[in-house]
């Protein structure tokens, strides 16, 4: 019977030295061209760090200097206080739609059932409903199911932003 043994194999040379490439050259602070700071309202900033970060919001608004972080915070606090449709609803109107809605919403329509396709017509906004010249707003359907409504609307929302 043979013996195991164990030991290093050696491995090849290597081909060729990869050259490592020069650091680049110190910047002259001096120089540099200085573009003004973005000012942006530090309830947006509050409004973002909730998007992001909800239970660390408080710990991304760190970063600020002592009086904005202050103040950031209470924007914070008056966000986390309000019931969750107006707080989307305050982001969508800060950060606007998203810039495919339209295509989506065509889209939409055209995956939904005709019932469904009637009041999702029926809960756009005048300025979407331009995108379907053949329709036109039709009373609502008594024998139509309750949730049908909520179903819309959610998938308008979720269409748009």
């Amino acid at each position: 019977m043979e013996a195991t043994r164990v030991g290093r194999v050696r491995r090849p040379a290597r081909k060729e030295e990869v050259p490592v490439a020069p650091p680049p050259p110190p910047v002259d602070l001096e120089a540099t061209v200085h573009r003004p700071l973005l000012v942006v309202p530090l309830e947006r900033y509050a409004l973002v760090a909730w998007v992001l970060g909800r239970g660390r919001a408080g710990e991304l608004l760190e970063g600020l200097g002592t009086g904005a972080m202050r103040r950031a915070k209470v924007h914070l606090r008056n966000l986390s206080a309000m019931p969750s449709a107006q707080r989307q609803a305050k982001v969508a109107m800060e950060f606007g739609e998203r810039a495919d809605a339209a295509a989506r919403l065509k889209a939409l329509m055209e995956e939904v059932p005709e019932a469904l396709r009637k009041e999702v017509f029926r809960r756009l906004p005048p300025y979407h409903r331009t995108l379907f010249p053949g329709r036109v707003v039709e009373p609502v359907d008594p024998e139509a199911p309750p949730l049908l409504t909520s179903l819309a609307e959610r998938l308008i929302r979720e269409a748009t932003r």
